[in-house]
């Protein structure tokens, strides 16, 4: 629920755990996006792979993670403890990394890939759970914007990283996913001596499998709602490869097709811990309609784009439409649901996500092979007017049903 303005005084600081918790995205990020900001080049000049296989690896890769975050969630809820999970998590996408360096073909990338993926759904829905947990009362909004500002800050730190490592390999891009390891090390190593659970009982209801409709029916239609419309604005969002592959398109030199997403992850940063703190005063259907309309001016500019300063500026607008919706979904996601059944709740949002991610992903590639760049972002800003419409349709009527 929404607090007052006015109340800051009378708040509780957000926790130290909440802090390292955004220390351990930050870090592991940092690893992710050296090698992220390089994959869809890697995959295109070095692998010689098309647009199907970079819509196919970032679409399977997030369908994987989605599909893993339900269980993982539901496990978190059933133990009552989240951490042991998250570790294991981190610990796999960490270990993915030197896959990357060694790959000879596009197969091993997707295989890579897909474990790295395997580990993100692993830790996702029991991390996201943990922030809900350790969230003092009236500032999930906040807790959930500082985790995602600084899991951002890595998100365009490793790019910057990338550029540098680029220029002083002579665009050694298996080097730099080498040097991609230690970052992810280190975020396990944090996460095991600088988080803990808090004390909470574990659910003793029986074991059954998250999947079952009396599972999803028990969270409420309220939580219905929200996970029907974050579906649907997913569907207007695809991989960030496709950002890389426009920039490349419109002339950035390879060596600095890192700073894509620095410049995107930079904006999504500065945006997404003030927007949640807007989100705990406002209507958070208000933020998240915002953050929809900025992705269309988004996908205008990278569609139309003449030439590389109109696209860089579309790049930002993407960013900073992430920064308007991320940390607010969710919150909505963690508000929504009871506490025992936080995991299995983020565990079903991202399920509904990633199918929607991957039907994205796909459409993006197939479409850019087939019609272009124009054809993709057209797409997206399509996809994102409708689900703006809906976001009120929906959250009004699961409202309405909870009422």
């Amino acid at each position: 629920m929404s607090a007052p303005l006015g109340t800051d005084l009378a708040r509780p600081r957000l926790p130290r755990a909440i802090w390292a918790l955004g220390c351990v995205s930050l870090l592991m990020d940092i690893s992710s996006e050296m090698i992220h900001a390089l994959l869809p080049v890697f995959l295109v000049v070095t692998l010689g792979a098309g647009t199907e296989m970079v819509g196919l690896i970032e679409g399977v890769g997030e369908g994987t993670a989605s599909i893993v975050k339900v269980f993982s969630g539901w496990l978190s809820d059933r133990l009552g403890r989240r951490k042991a999970l998250a570790v294991a998590g981190y610990a796999m996408g960490a270990l993915s990394k030197p896959v990357f360096a060694l790959a000879p073909a596009a197969g091993w990338v997707l295989g890579a890939r897909v474990f790295d993926r395997i580990g993100k759904g692993v830790r996702g829905a029991p991390r996201d759970a943990l922030v809900g947990d350790l969230a003092p009362p009236g500032m999930s909004g906040a807790a959930f914007g500082l985790r995602q500002s600084l899991d951002t800050v890595g998100a365009f730190a490793g790019p910057l990283l990338a550029i540098v490592l680029m220029a002083a390999s002579g665009d050694d891009i298996r080097l730099v996913f080498w040097l991609a390891l230690p970052f992810g090390l280190a975020a396990v190593l944090l996460l095991a001596v600088a988080v803990r659970d808090p004390p909470r009982k574990a659910s003793h209801r029986p074991a059954r499998l998250p999947l079952r409709r009396s599972e999803f029916v028990q969270l409420g239609p309220r939580f219905r709602a929200v996970v029907l419309a974050g579906a649907v604005l997913t569907l207007a969002r695809f991989g960030e490869a496709f950002l890389v592959l426009r920039a490349r398109s419109l002339g950035l030199p390879l060596a600095l097709t890192p700073a894509v997403l620095v410049v995107m992850n930079v904006v999504y940063g500065l945006a997404a811990y003030p927007a949640g703190r807007l989100a705990d005063r406002l209507d958070r259907r208000g933020v998240l309609a915002a953050g929809f309309g900025v992705l269309v001016l988004a996908d205008l500019c990278l569609g139309f784009a003449p030439g590389l300063v109109v696209g860089m500026a579309g790049i930002a607008l993407f960013g900073l439409h992430m920064g308007l919706t991320q940390g607010v979904l969710s919150a909505l996601v963690s508000d929504a649901a009871p506490e025992t059944a936080r995991g299995t709740a983020f565990g079903i949002f991202h399920l509904a996500g990633g199918v929607a991610l991957l039907a994205a992903s796909l459409l993006a590639g197939v479409a850019w092979s087939l019609a272009g760049p124009a054809a993709t972002f057209l797409a997206s800003a399509g996809f994102a007017v409708i689900g703006l419409v809906l976001l009120f349709a929906l959250v009004d009527a699961g409202h309405a049903r909870a009422r």
